[in-house]
């Protein structure tokens, strides 16, 4: 049996890490951290049998971890990572990992250093739609991948009328906010897999934000890879509706998403209903954690050099990437060139 904390107990942790832990018969989540005595409150009406912490540092040092689960604000995931992995627990982070590509750097070279397990969750690679959409690609369908758009349209952050403790840190600068970090992540890894796991090489990106906000609210992106493939993405949280949708094509077929429709239509004309069944849309994607969860049990079997932890920490460097070289493209009007990934 696994013994698991989450350290940082707001909507995505309640939501959606817990229900997944629980779908799992070998993990058991023995202890919960949270500086916010509203969300500790909201963990002792949830999780019976854990025991609650402030302080993280007493926790870690209390409870011999085999892993942590972080999903507190952006700006708190790295230092709260170093402290797990030199207590010797496995991490996986909620997205993003961290803030810079330096700062993963030296967190994985500790995780390596410990022959521990660092992980980011990508909970949209279980997203059943997106599964369809690779399942597809791989199989060829749609011939050789030329191009991808993805859009998510959303009236404004996840959790920014929340009272529970507090979850407003989407709206500033200094806790991660901004939806370049809060959706691009998500797309900058689904564009890397849908794409066959290749590196992107450059982004030219456009940021915008309201009159007196202190993060972007409108992304709009253009990643290249190799072969002259581009992706596209538009993020807004500007939008009077909900939508999450994409567009996906290659020599032979177009594939278009719309929540969980998923429709295929080849060269010829001839269209077919790939459409998948899925739970409806919400922020948190409660059911998809389980799919992580499983997947960082996994790499715990497989080990720290394991083929699951090296495609996880490979969309880790590129999404870190992507992120820097769109705000520095955003910035100057330019395309952005990335610098080739290093084996790892």
């Amino acid at each position: 049996m696994l013994r698991g904390a989450i350290s940082g107990f707001g909507e995505v942790a309640a939501q959606a890490h817990l229900s997944g832990w629980r779908t799992r018969t070998g993990v058991a989540i023995v202890a919960i951290h949270d500086p916010v005595s509203a969300r500790r409150h909201h963990a002792i009406n949830l999780v019976k049998n854990a025991r609650i912490y402030d302080d993280l540092d007493l926790m870690l040092a209390g409870e011999a971890l085999d892993f942590l689960d972080i999903a507190s604000p952006p700006a708190f995931h790295a230092v709260t990572a170093r402290k797990a992995l030199e207590t010797g627990a496995n991490v996986l982070v909620e997205k993003p990992l961290c803030l810079a590509g330096a700062e993963f750097g030296e967190l994985a070279a500790l995780a390596a250093k410990k022959s521990r397990i660092l992980m980011c969750v990508h909970n949209w690679k279980h997203a059943p739609a997106y599964r369809r959409a690779h399942e597809l690609i791989r199989a060829g369908e749609l011939g050789e991948l030329r191009q991808l758009s993805l859009a998510r349209l959303r009236s404004g952050p996840a959790g920014a009328g929340s009272s529970a403790g507090g979850e407003r840190w989407r709206l500033a600068a200094n806790t991660g906010g901004g939806i370049l970090i809060d959706h691009g992540w998500h797309v900058f890894y689904l564009m890397r897999w849908l794409m066959g796991g290749a590196a992107p090489l450059a982004v030219s990106a456009l940021l915008d934000s309201q009159s007196g906000a202190t993060v972007d609210d409108l992304a709009d992106l253009r990643v290249e890879f190799p072969a002259g493939r581009v992706a596209s993405a538009h993020l807004s949280w500007r939008s009077p509706v909900r939508r999450t949708s994409a567009v996906i094509y290659g020599e032979q077929a177009m594939l278009e998403i719309e929540g969980d429709r998923l429709v295929l239509t080849r060269r010829s004309g001839v269209s077919e209903d790939h459409s998948v069944a899925d739970v409806l849309d919400d922020s948190y994607h409660s059911a998809w954690f389980a799919g992580t969860a499983a997947d960082f049990e996994r790499a715990i079997a497989e080990g720290p050099n394991g083929p699951t932890v090296r495609e996880n920490q490979a969309e880790v460097r590129s999404a870190l990437a992507l992120t820097e070289g769109a705000r520095r493209s955003a910035s100057t009007g330019l395309r952005v060139a990335l610098e080739a990934p290093r084996s790892i």
